[in-house]
């Protein structure tokens, strides 16, 4: 892909319905995926686990929108257990860190008491759509936490579609379902119709749910 593309190239790729990726990290080429089965994460029918439920209520971390962009790609583009290589290059990096300037691309952070980033995660609003892009946690149920926050945030806003772009196990107990290439399609162009609000017409990371307030959001809606 030209090292011209740059975030009108990108928005236009997601109101299409089709994403970037990069090969490797230390490859900065990137290519475009319009995946036959799309995964997505019903936001009428997201299912948060009983013990799951119980430690966001807990609040183990403190939990932040758009305070730490860039750190948080970062770290989701680092080798972790399981996980050896990544396809978060620097293109991908500096390309999406233009984005979250431009007010598109957000993200969602866990701290712990110490002040330590330990989980977040971050992806792409577009009118009604959320693209979730990648994830990351350095400690217990840190990233699952940052998701239910998203969800809770996503309903409060007037979301319709949360965009998991694969079919993943991990997001299976969260109640993620497959739709084909057309089906998926569809329902971007209606979301894409809809003005969400990602920050709920709150103060940015200052206008988070509590951990309890999270998970009531998201079942008055499931």
């Amino acid at each position: 892909m030209s090292a011209r593309f740059g975030t009108n190239d990108l928005l236009a790729c997601y109101r299409r319905g089709v994403f970037p990726m990069g090969d490797a990290r230390d490859d900065p080429n990137l290519f475009l995926v319009d995946p036959d089965m799309r995964g997505i994460l019903p936001l009428d029918g997201f299912h948060i686990p009983k013990r799951l439920k119980r430690r966001v209520k807990q609040e183990p971390y403190r939990v932040t929108a758009d305070t730490a962009f860039s750190r948080v790609m970062e770290m989701c583009a680092e080798s972790s257990d399981g996980r050896e290589t990544t396809w978060i290059n620097s293109t991908i990096l500096n390309l999406y860190s233009a984005l979250h300037r431009e007010g598109y691309a957000h993200s969602i952070e866990c701290w712990d008491d110490s002040g330590k980033l330990v989980g977040g995660l971050y992806g792409v609003a577009l009118g009604g759509a959320f693209f979730g892009e990648s994830m990351f946690s350095r400690a217990t149920d840190a990233s699952k936490i940052a998701l239910v926050h998203l969800v809770a945030r996503l309903i409060e806003g007037g979301f319709t579609l949360l965009d998991a772009q694969f079919h993943n196990p991990h997001l299976e107990q969260f109640g993620l379902v497959e739709i084909p290439r057309a089906d998926f399609k569809r329902r971007l162009k209606m979301a894409l119709e809809i003005r969400a609000d990602f920050y709920c017409g709150r103060s940015g990371s200052s206008g988070n749910f509590t951990g309890s307030g999270a998970v009531q959001r998201i079942t008055q809606m499931s």
